[in-house]
């Protein structure tokens, strides 16, 4: 089999300020852009890298989705622990420290771990967890 990782989703509550982390921290290059006001669809990813992409989603528009459940998915949301995803770069330390000085939340600076990565942390607007490890 042939199969690959094309794109992943995360929520975003607010897309403009989805699009600057996205687009001007990381420097992810905007795919499509669908929608308006809070429902937009926003489609990212590492220019130059068209087969990977992350998809910024409103949360909990799914019809299928209960009140409840859309109630408990703005607490996750809201406390940081909904969504999340793993990026990695060769230059751990000159990307953290541009992430840092755009504003980003910092969560963890980088850190060589007990089983054998080294990375850092920070929260997205929407409070998503963007885990950085180094390529090594």
């Amino acid at each position: 089999m042939d199969i690959t990782i094309h794109t992943t989703a995360l929520p975003h509550d607010d897309p403009d300020a989805a699009l600057v982390f996205y687009r001007d921290i990381l420097g992810f290059e905007v795919r499509s852009d669908v929608g308006q006001g809070a429902m937009r669809w926003i489609t990212v990813g590492p220019a130059g890298r068209p087969d990977t992409s992350i998809l910024l989603a409103p949360p909990a528009v799914d019809p299928g989705i209960t009140e409840d459940e859309r109630r408990t998915i703005t607490e996750m949301m809201a406390k940081g622990t909904y969504g999340w995803i793993l990026l990695a770069t060769p230059d751990l330390d000159a990307t953290f420290e541009k992430v840092r000085a755009a504003g980003a939340e910092v969560v963890q600076e980088p850190t060589e771990q007990p089983y054998g990565i080294r990375d850092c942390a920070f929260r997205d607007p929407a409070g998503n967890l963007i885990r950085i490890q180094e390529l090594r």
